[in-house]
């Protein structure tokens, strides 16, 4: 995280004896990434998190293996195709992933067991419905828009409001952050950065929960295992540090604007290992007298470009069968570009006064290529490659 918070109670120095009503220690947890190097924050238990009284296999389903996109082929997901699962956990469908990172939809309405993920972050974007992410470090209540970053090893659970909750899951097998050029040399977001930290929602105070022998899912790069904790782990009493989960809004990214198109980098939101995530949201359009306002056709050589449509209106692709919750997924090895007319179409809209576009967007581009989830197989639309041929 690029800048300190605290929350609930902390000594005033850092590794020394804090004690508990009753004259014991509290039990510190340091949770640092890069081997203590990087980030890190400090939390205080009111028991030992290191107690635990078993350890089970859990085996992984089937739907988590992935298929080459072949023959290559640019591809169109519907994901309102995909059924209910149970929670925003066990129940995501995999649409698509490599070594970098792996893609999952989920739309669900119950509650998740408490989850542990050992192998990367997770960013989780809410496409519809409101839930309350619990951790060790707080809670944080989220609604549509909002994109959640989970640091690696957080301990956590998802809690839909009633209604079902969808998602798009980004598991990466690193850490993500904001890019390195919105940040100063010393963490904080510049001036030219398109959100600050005023935007980014953090817990605000800890959750107390009592109970025993609660079990919590850990994923690995060996698998999933069960471990039984001996006291609930969202016992903490307070932490301070840089490394915590936090919400970001896609309604308070500030769109870059050119007076011709501007490429995909100006949208940028946030950085993985092999992969960066962007946010297109409504903005003016270009206002060159001249200019054509829809993306040329492109080649992104180093990128297979990932995009799922969360709200407003796509005019480049307008007949093409995208619309809100759509995903396409366009592969290095192809050209993509606007549908055949919508130029044209977009060109006498602005003489006609139009200014601005409505379309809302989560994009992923991977420089590996994308393998594809049985999910995605599931819900794909066959004709969507031959659209540009109409």
């Amino acid at each position: 995280m690029p800048y300190y918070r605290v929350v609930g109670e902390v000594p005033r120095k850092r590794h020394v004896q804090f004690r508990r009503p009753d004259g014991g220690l509290y039990a510190e947890e340091l949770m640092g990434e890069e081997g203590f190097s990087s980030d890190s924050s400090l939390l205080y238990h009111r028991y030992l998190p290191t107690a635990i009284i078993k350890s089970e296999a859990v085996a992984e389903e089937p739907r988590s293996e992935l298929a080459a996109n072949l023959p290559l082929s640019p591809r169109h997901f519907r994901t309102t195709e995909l059924p209910e699962t149970g929670d925003l956990v066990t129940g995501r469908h995999l649409l698509a992933g490599n070594g970098d990172v792996r893609i999952s939809y989920a739309s669900a309405r119950s509650a998740s067991e408490l989850y542990r993920n050992s192998m990367g972050d997770e960013c989780v974007y809410v496409q519809s419905g409101q839930v309350r992410l619990e951790t060790t470090y707080g809670a944080i209540d989220a609604g549509p828009g909002d994109y959640l970053v989970i640091p690696t090893g957080t301990i956590h659970r998802w809690v839909p409001a009633g209604e079902p909750v969808t998602v798009l899951a980004v598991q990466a097998a690193g850490h993500i952050r904001p890019p390195k050029r919105y940040l100063s040399q010393y963490g904080q977001l510049l001036e030219h950065a398109p959100y600050s930290e005023r935007d980014l929602r953090g817990p605000t105070e800890p959750l107390q929960r009592d109970g025993t022998d609660v079990p919590v899912l850990v994923r690995t790069r060996g698998g999933l295992t069960r471990l039984t904790y001996k006291n609930h782990p969202f016992d903490v009493v307070g932490w301070d540090g840089y490394l915590y989960p936090y919400a970001f809004n896609i309604a308070d990214f500030e769109p870059i604007v050119k007076r011709t198109h501007a490429p995909p980098p100006v949208h940028q939101t946030f950085e993985g290992p092999g992969f960066v995530i962007c946010s297109f949201c409504p903005r003016p359009l270009d206002f060159h007298p001249e200019a054509i306002p829809i993306p040329y056709n492109h080649h992104n050589v180093d990128s297979d470009e990932f995009m799922f449509y969360v709200g407003g209106d796509y005019s480049a692709r307008k007949g093409s069968g995208i619309d809100v919750g759509s995903i396409s997924l366009h592969p290095a090895g192809f050209t993509h570009g606007p549908q055949p007319g919508a130029v044209e179409a977009v060109v006498e809209a602005v003489s006609r006064g139009v200014g601005t576009t409505s379309e809302l967007a989560v994009m992923i581009d991977t420089f590996r290529p994308l393998d594809l989830g049985p999910a995605a197989l599931a819900c794909e639309d066959s004709a969507y490659a031959w659209t540009w041929a109409r």
